[in-house]
């Protein structure tokens, strides 16, 4: 029992020299960690993680004696002005530096030379104007620079060209007026830049060009118009265009979006009065489109069929109130629609390619009209993710605040129901008139819901709104001008989700009579229709010795005015030529002496004359 106990004795206090040692050792190391980082005053040091926090002391400078080995650097919200030359030159290891929230002006020329290992930049909400040539020089592996809430104003040529590793470059918020045609020279690995909340008023097509391998573009609350054609076509690489808060931008131009690959585009906020069918159909590659909080009012039939692969559509709080039939033909993959928030009273089966793809439905905040033609969505919705916020019934009286989850199976049939089309007026409109007259044939129709009213002509082809045949918005035809070849016979036809009704009415119209020769008129002219009687078919035009007077008599007047204001100049002229005298010599030759002198020649005679010189 004595051995035992000594040895256990032996144990504990080998045990404890043990200890003793490795807590030395612990201390001696952490003595010469502390050695050797000397932290700055006011400044969070973390040996471990070899990162330095010294935000929020209010430095007016960069301090100085940073620990050499550090790798976070954190220098926001202070009051630093100015960026000396290789201000960071000792920071070998430096790899993220956060210079945000100072009062930065001035970044001198080669600052950062010396941190080529940096990865991350931030420089944002400074005081910034403008960013000299060289600033950048010597950050070869920099992945991140973020400018943004500065005031520069423009951006000159090279100022990134030494950032050649640059992934991610944000200039949000900033004053900027021009971007120079080589500003963005040399940053050949860009994948993302955010050029967001600025004064550019187009789109800097040239310093873009720029950006071969750019993956991702943002313009957010900038002053476009418009896009113009073939402004990002350089960048055959671009998957993501996101425009948003221009609420000047009102069109898209047909070729704006021509050369782009993309996958994702996004113009919301913006003014676009209806979808830009012409530019989207450049876009075979586009799995994602959101047009959502535009004024937006319809998406007609048959428009989208180029957007081959689209999965996703979004259009929430654009004024939308019809869908039509043949919407998304075409989109065999579209699998999620969200037209929240909209004027909505239905979505048709027949707007889809396939219902079969459909996986995810946003139709809440609409007036929706629950009938036969939503039978399809309650069928489908316990397959459907209507994202927490299933549509409601609300011009429906009988089931008005009826959820779509509040629907059985069994109820369905009896409860969303249509009544067919009923022509309500079937009274015969046969209708002769002359050449050139207008006709309008009325067709007014009742159902549930309220059947739409189309026409057909006598090829049996629709017609349209505009042009000399037209149908009127409360559902009439009209004929302007009629034509013998507009003679037929049209089809009202009244349409909803239960049927048809249609009603024929005719028109007939008479030829004006063939025109009557008249050789008094010029070829080609006609002549005006009279009431004065006619001698052999001819029609017989009267005399009026009234207007014959008063003709002549202008006539007359204006050859005496003639040749009265020539004599006037004549003489006027005559009086500048010097002491000329003028001679006017009148010489009357009678008949009779003019056959007598020519009394050898024959019996020719010829008629008295006067004969007057001005000499």
């Amino acid at each position: 029992m004595q051995a035992g106990h000594q040895m256990f004795e032996g144990t504990d206090a080998h045990r404890w020299t043990s200890w003793r040692v490795l807590y030395l050792l612990a201390v001696g190391v952490a003595l010469t960690t502390e050695t050797r980082w000397l932290c700055p005053p006011s400044c969070h040091c973390n040996t471990s993680a070899l990162e330095v926090n010294c935000s929020g002391v209010q430095f007016m400078t960069v301090p100085s004696g940073l620990p050499r080995e550090a790798k976070l650097l954190n220098l926001s919200h202070n009051s630093v002005k100015t960026l000396l030359h290789q201000q960071f030159h000792t920071l070998t290891h430096l790899l993220h530096l956060d210079l945000s929230d100072n009062l930065l002006v001035l970044i001198e020329v080669e600052a950062f030379l010396g941190s080529q290992s940096l990865l991350t930049l931030r420089l944002s909400r400074n005081q910034l104007k403008i960013i000299p040539v060289g600033a950048f020089a010597g950050l070869t592996n920099l992945q991140l620079l973020d400018i943004s809430s500065n005031q520069i104003l423009v951006f000159l040529d090279f100022t990134f060209s030494d950032l050649a590793a640059l992934q991610f470059f944000t200039a949000a918020y900033n004053e900027l007026v021009f971007i120079s045609h080589q500003a963005f020279t040399g940053l050949t690995s860009l994948q993302e830049l955010h050029l967001d909340g600025c004064n550019l008023t187009a789109v800097p097509t040239e310093a873009l060009t720029q950006l071969r391998v750019l993956k991702g573009l943002h313009f957010h609350r900038l002053g476009l118009t418009t896009l113009p054609n073939y402004s990002l076509h350089h960048l055959v690489h671009l998957k993501e265009l996101i425009i948003s808060h221009c609420p000047r931008l009102e069109t898209l131009l047909g070729n704006s979006l021509f050369g782009l690959n993309l996958t994702s585009l996004t113009i919301k906020h913006c003014s676009l009065n209806g979808v830009p069918y012409i530019p989207l159909r450049h876009l075979v590659y586009l799995v994602y489109l959101d047009l959502s909080f535009n004024s937006i009012t319809y998406i007609r039939g048959n428009l989208l069929g180029d957007l081959l692969r689209l999965q996703e559509f979004h259009l929430v709080s654009a004024s939308l109130v019809c869908i039509e039939t043949g919407a998304f033909k075409g989109l065999a993959h579209l699998k999620l629609l969200n037209v929240s928030r909209n004027l909505l009273t239905t979505l048709e089966a027949g707007a889809f390619h396939s219902v079969e793809t459909l996986k995810s439905v946003g139709l809440d905040n609409n007036p929706l009209a629950c009938d036969c033609r939503l039978l399809w969505l309650l069928r489908k919705r316990l397959h459907l993710d209507f994202g927490g916020r299933p549509p409601t019934c609300t011009t429906s009286v009988q089931l008005q605040g009826w959820n779509f989850l509040d629907f059985s199976e069994g109820e369905l049939p009896n409860l969303l129901t249509c009544r067919q089309p009923r022509i309500l007026n079937r009274k015969l409109q046969d209708v002769k008139v002359d050449q050139g007259h207008t006709v309008v044939f009325y067709c007014s129709s009742e159902g549930d819901p309220l059947p739409s009213v189309s026409w057909l002509n006598p090829q049996l082809k629709y017609v349209s709104s505009v042009g000399r045949i037209r149908t009127l918005s409360n559902g009439s035809l009209e004929v302007r001008y009629v034509q013998p070849h507009d003679s037929g016979t049209y089809f009202c036809v009244a349409s909803n989700a239960a049927g048809n009704d249609s009603l024929p009415v005719s028109l007939h119209v008479r030829a004006f009579p063939p025109s009557s020769k008249n050789h008094f008129l010029p070829q080609g002219w006609s002549a005006f229709p009279s009431d004065s009687p006619t001698v052999n078919g001819n029609q017989k035009f009267p005399f009026d010795v009234k207007t014959l007077l008063i003709a002549a008599t202008i006539g007359f007047v204006s050859f005496f005015s003639s040749v009265t204001v020539c004599f006037i100049f004549m003489f006027f002229w005559s009086k500048g030529k010097g002491q000329i005298k003028h001679t006017a010599t009148i010489a009357y030759v009678p008949r009779s002496t003019m056959s007598n002198s020519n009394s050898g020649k024959g019996n020719s005679t010829e008629p008295s004359r006067f004969t007057m010189k001005l000499i």
